[in-house]
């Protein structure tokens, strides 16, 4: 009975450690004062032209997935404050690849091309080109980015973006209302512990 209560103790504090662990100011701040609604999510907002954001992708975003709670969604949105006109376009690029579900095949190269090899990227053209290149259909493309969908994803990640007040990145926003202070971190496992426990923070 005694092994009982300590166990049932110990439930009951753990939630209230880790409140106490991490503290609005220092580990994350608001930045919406809208009730959290739905499913919760993490949200990454990055550039292809930002290398933290490349090493982010590589080395930190697969743990954070694989240490999310179960019923957590996790999605990315592209920011257009970096690399000039063609932030806009490599905004686009990322709602095509979600339209189209090629992520996983063209995601990296793009990353990769910018980052490793220093392919300069002028048009929109030469993002397509890249598209074509691992395998996506230029048609499919060229329907894709004309879209109603993608135009729509396109105009909602800048309203979210400058809602935020997003000014670097990558930059993690839980529920729409909390941005994980990223310098505020000391391991990969304190991060995926401070997503979850935003996620279920209640107004």
């Amino acid at each position: 009975m005694k092994k009982l209560f300590a166990i049932l103790f110990a439930l009951v504090l753990a939630p209230m450690a880790m409140a106490a662990q991490f503290e609005e100011g220092t580990h994350y701040k608001v930045v919406s004062q809208a009730k959290v609604q739905g499913q919760p999510t993490v949200t990454e907002f990055f550039s292809f032209y930002c290398p933290h954001c490349f090493t982010f992708e590589k080395v930190h975003l697969p743990n954070l997935k694989k240490g999310l709670d179960e019923g957590i969604k996790f999605e990315q949105k592209h920011v257009d404050f970096i690399g000039g006109p063609m932030g806009v376009e490599m905004t686009k690029a990322l709602a095509v690849m979600q339209t189209l579900k090629v992520g996983d095949q063209v995601k990296t190269p793009l990353f990769s091309a910018i980052h490793d090899a220093r392919k300069q990227f002028s048009t929109g053209a030469d993002v397509k080109q890249l598209f074509v290149d691992n395998g996506v259909d230029g048609d499919k493309y060229d329907k894709a980015m004309n879209s109603f969908m993608v135009n729509a994803k396109v105009k909602k990640w800048k309203k979210e973006q400058i809602d935020s007040g997003i000014r670097g990145v990558p930059a993690l926003i839980v529920n729409g209302k909390y941005q994980v202070e990223m310098g505020s971190l000391e391991s990969a496992e304190q991060l995926s512990e401070l997503v979850n426990y935003l996620a279920k923070l209640q107004d």
